[in-house]
């Protein structure tokens, strides 16, 4: 086999389970095609539970106390960024494209920071800049896409949003973004957003991403692209028709969704009702944005019902960039990887969003492969983490990493010959994030998973076989202390190259 290219697609905050292939009642044809032509992993893992530290990590092959992002509004290091998979592998010739949501730095710092992704700082990125960025050689990019904002107006923003400002009708449009179609039981975040499809960001990604696989790379180079999709990331703002392809009333509800938190180790009962510290605004987006109330059973419908259309509108761009890819004789040659930056509760224990409680609906992701070598219809349960993408591009290119990498590749799995003990998570959170100090680690075997506070040596531990549902917290049973045992000498065996703590310039 030739060097080949990396198609490599992401959602943001995709759940592990949100797939017609998993069972559960969202409509996926495209992304359960590619587990019948492909592998499925049904034990991936994201290897921090929030953006820009998943991110970071999937870009460097590192987790995030080392390459020094261990939470949202902190930048990642572009002298390291630039030695993650793209910059390496642009060095040894492969022509490297990013589109759509990077995240690798701050969106709304309180300072300038000269990062394109900077709200404060786009403004002296024009029209004519595509890059280079964070090791990709051309990128066409947008804020935050939208999450707790429209897109700004230029001179502000990016590639979308000088898209979507530029023929003057900008600003209706964002007054049909806001506009609700329906009634949505007053449900937190939701609403049938009335902004026509075809400017909305999810195809805009596929169409920049589709364009340039057809007429912007280099023809003689092999290619390495990321193509990143917002979605289904809150708020559940998903547009019309989309967001009526699932019916509220049909759509599967959590087996429990109530909290429970006396059986809870002590932070997830200070990280719901604490007050998160610092500066005010940033407060303020913590306790409004980044927290939902418990919602009724009608309401956490409409939550789930637009998730399902934010991935099914996802979906459907992930059918035309594969047939663009087929179209343009590329398919034979490509590995072509589908998974997301971390999960969400979707209303698991009374839960929405993401948190330091790290339940499979916010670590467990979707991962599908396809391409030369990979074997077809195959399920994969060993425990992986996107930690191991950077790896696994380095080893099917030939070509050593940039940086020292705690992932491994997959391509041993992908062929059918090799196994995997554990995957392992780790988030560092400053009281800005929930009023109190966590330095979080979980490791997640096929069976079970712990997670421990290394602050305060409180933890949970769950049996995967007996208690798929998470709701027997076994960390201090003396009769499964044999598992426990195993669980944290899995955890020491971290590589020894934490960095400082690092103060964020921003709420993310």
């Amino acid at each position: 086999m030739t060097q080949p290219n990396f198609l490599f697609i992401t959602a943001d905050q995709h759940r592990g389970d949100c797939l017609g292939v998993e069972g559960r009642a969202v409509k996926t044809p495209h992304l359960d095609r590619m587990a019948e032509r492909g592998t499925r992993f049904a034990s991936a893992i994201c290897p921090a539970p929030v953006c820009q530290p998943a991110r970071a990590s999937i870009l460097t092959g590192q987790l995030c106390r080392t390459h020094g992002v261990h939470d949202n509004g902190i930048d990642l290091d572009e002298s390291v960024g630039a030695k993650g998979f793209a910059g390496t592998l642009a060095a040894a010739g492969y022509d490297t494209g990013f589109f759509g949501k990077a995240h690798f730095s701050s969106y709304d710092p309180r300072e300038p920071t000269g990062r394109p992704e900077s709200g404060l700082s786009s403004v002296d990125f024009g029209p004519d800049w595509f890059g280079p960025y964070m090791g990709f050689n051309h990128v066409e990019l947008m804020l935050s896409g939208p999450s707790n904002h429209p897109p700004q107006q230029p001179p502000k923003g990016l590639h979308y949003e000088q898209f979507f400002y530029g023929d003057g009708q900008g600003e209706d449009r964002v007054a049909r973004y806001l506009a609700d179609g329906d009634d949505t039981k007053g449900a937190a975040q939701t609403w049938h957003s009335q902004l026509a499809p075809e400017w909305h960001y999810t195809p805009w990604t596929a169409d920049r991403a589709i364009d340039w696989l057809s007429h912007g790379r280099d023809s003689e180079k092999p290619f390495c692209a990321w193509v990143s999709f917002v979605d289904p990331h809150h708020p559940f703002d998903c547009p019309e028709p989309w967001s009526k392809l699932h019916d509220p009333a049909l759509v599967d509800l959590p087996a429990h969704r109530t909290r429970d938190l006396d059986n809870r180790p002590w932070w997830h009962r200070a990280a719901l009702e604490n007050s998160p510290q610092g500066n005010a605004d940033e407060v303020k987006v913590r306790s409004t944005y980044s927290r939902i109330d418990p919602q009724t059973d009608d309401q956490l419908r409409e939550i789930i019902a637009n998730t399902y259309g934010q991935i099914a509108f996802i979906d459907s761009q992930v059918g035309r960039i594969m047939a663009a890819l087929e179209d343009a004789g590329l398919a034979d040659n490509t590995i072509v990887i589908y998974t997301s930056d971390h999960g969400d509760w979707l209303g698991d224990h009374g839960l929405i969003l993401k948190g330091p409680m790290p339940y499979e609906g916010l670590l467990r992701v979707p991962m599908l492969v396809t391409g030369p070598g990979v074997k077809a219809g195959h399920v994969v349960d060993a425990p992986v983490s996107t930690l191991d993408i950077a790896a696994t591009f380095s080893d099917y290119a030939n070509v050593a990493p940039g940086l020292p990498q705690h992932g491994q590749s997959l391509r041993p799995l992908l062929e059918g010959d090799g196994r995997r003990d554990f995957a392992m998570m780790e988030w560092e959170l400053l009281p800005n994030r929930v009023g109190v100090a966590l330095s979080l680690r979980t490791v997640r075997t096929r069976t079970a998973k712990l997670t421990k506070d290394l602050r305060s040596g409180a933890g949970e531990m769950y049996d995967l076989v007996t208690d798929p549902h998470e709701m027997q917290n076994i960390f201090d049973d003396p009769d499964r202390a044999d598992l426990r045992n195993e669980l944290e000498g899995y955890l020491a065996r971290r590589p020894d190259d934490i960095g400082p703590i690092n103060t964020p310039v921003g709420p993310g």
